[in-house]
């Protein structure tokens, strides 16, 4: 895919330091830790993925409203105990747990 290349050296050229904040390894903090299988580190999107794919797994996104996530406790345990995560505010609270870049 020569258009995938153009957009990712595009997207690299643009803003290197973003994007190296999403796919940088990081050591996570104990509530992440358990919530990624005992990993120690991992990047920013990786994690995000890995919450995704948690609630794809266990159907958690409300069935009458899509655009919401009943959380379960696993997904408590990182999201600051909400029961209920409107899925715009889930970067943000997964934000929250990571560092931010020193200048």
């Amino acid at each position: 895919m020569v258009v995938g290349q153009q957009a990712r050296k595009a997207m690299l050229g643009e803003c290197p330091k973003k994007v190296a904040r999403l796919i940088d390894l990081v050591n996570l903090p104990s509530n992440l830790r358990e919530f990624a299988g005992g990993q120690s580190q991992m990047a920013h999107l990786s994690f995000f993925i890995r919450v995704w794919s948690h609630i794809k797994t266990h159907n958690l996104q409300d069935p009458n409203n899509k655009n919401l996530v009943n959380c379960d406790d696993k997904l408590k345990s990182i999201l600051l105990g909400k029961t209920q995560v409107e899925l715009s505010k889930l970067p943000m609270l997964i934000n929250l747990h990571f560092p931010k870049p020193s200048k």
